[in-house]
C-alpha cells in the first residue's frame, strides 16, 4: 500500500470517526433536551399540583370560617330572642307582683285568703305546735282568725288543735315601697315553722307566686311565643 492509499485510508478513518462524534452528540443533545422536557414538566405539574392543594386548603379554610361565623351570628341571634323572651316573662312577673299588693286591699277576702294559707301550711307541717310569723300589719287580722284556722285543720286531719304561737317580735318584710321596690318586701300570707325550725312552710304570696310562675312558666312561654323547637 502506497502512500497514496494510506492517506485516504487516514481520511477515510477521520470523516468516520466524526461522523460517529456527531451522531453520538447528537443523540446526547436529544436525549439531554428530552430529560430536561421532562423534568421541566415534572416541576410544572408538582408546582400546579401545590397551587391546586394551597387553593383548596384556603377554599377550606375560607368555608369553616364562613360557617363559624355563620354559627355565632346565628347564636347571637339567638340569644337576642331568648333576651328579649325573658325580658317578657319577667315584666309579666313584676306586674303580677305588683297586682299581689291590692290582694291585702279587701279586708273580708284577705282574712279567708290568710285562714286558708294558714290551714294549708298545717295540713303540711302536721305538727302539734308550731310558730307563725306574719307581717306587722297583718298580726291583728291573723290573730282573728286563728282559732278558726285552728278548728278547721283539726277537723280536716282529724286531730287536736295545734298550738300556734304567733312571733310578735320578728316579723315578715312590709311590702315594697316605692323609695325602694326591689328592696326586701312581702306582699302578704304567713310562715310557718317547726318549734325545732327544721320545717318550714312558706306561703307567703310571693313565695306562691314564684312557685306558681314556675310551674306554668313552659305553659306561658308557649302561649306568648308558640312552640319553639329544640
Amino acid at each position: 500500500m502506497n502512500d497514496g492509499d494510506v492517506s485516504r485510508k487516514i481520511q477515510q478513518m477521520v470523516r468516520f470517526i466524526r461522523q460517529e462524534a456527531e451522531e453520538k452528540a447528537n443523540e446526547i443533545s436529544v436525549s439531554a433536551e428530552e430529560e430536561f422536557n421532562i423534568e421541566k414538566l415534572q416541576l410544572v405539574e408538582a408546582e400546579k399540583k401545590k397551587i391546586r392543594q394551597d387553593y383548596e386548603k384556603k377554599e377550606k379554610q375560607a368555608d369553616v370560617r364562613k360557617k363559624i361565623d355563620y354559627s355565632m351570628q346565628l347564636n347571637a341571634s339567638r340569644i337576642k330572642v331568648l333576651q328579649a323572651q325573658d325580658d317578657i316573662v319577667n315584666a309579666m312577673k313584676y306586674q303580677a307582683a305588683k297586682d299581689l299588693l291590692n290582694v291585702s286591699g279587701d279586708e273580708d277576702a284577705y282574712k279567708q285568703l290568710l285562714k286558708d294559707l294558714i290551714v294549708q301550711c298545717l295540713l303540711r307541717l302536721k305538727e302539734p305546735s308550731v310558730l307563725l310569723h306574719c307581717r306587722e300589719e297583718d298580726l291583728g287580722l291573723v290573730e282573728s282568725i286563728l282559732d278558726d284556722a285552728k278548728e278547721e285543720y283539726a277537723g280536716k286531719a282529724n286531730v287536736h288543735a295545734p298550738e300556734v304561737a304567733v312571733d310578735t317580735t320578728i316579723f315578715l318584710p312590709p311590702p315594697p315601697t316605692s323609695s325602694d321596690p326591689h328592696g326586701l318586701h312581702c306582699s302578704g300570707g304567713v310562715v310557718l315553722a317547726s318549734r325545732d325550725g327544721k320545717i318550714v312552710c312558706e306561703n307567703t304570696l310571693d313565695a306562691r307566686l314564684d312557685v306558681a310562675f314556675r310551674m306554668k312558666l313552659p305553659v306561658i312561654r308557649r302561649s306568648l311565643f308558640g312552640q319553639v323547637a329544640a
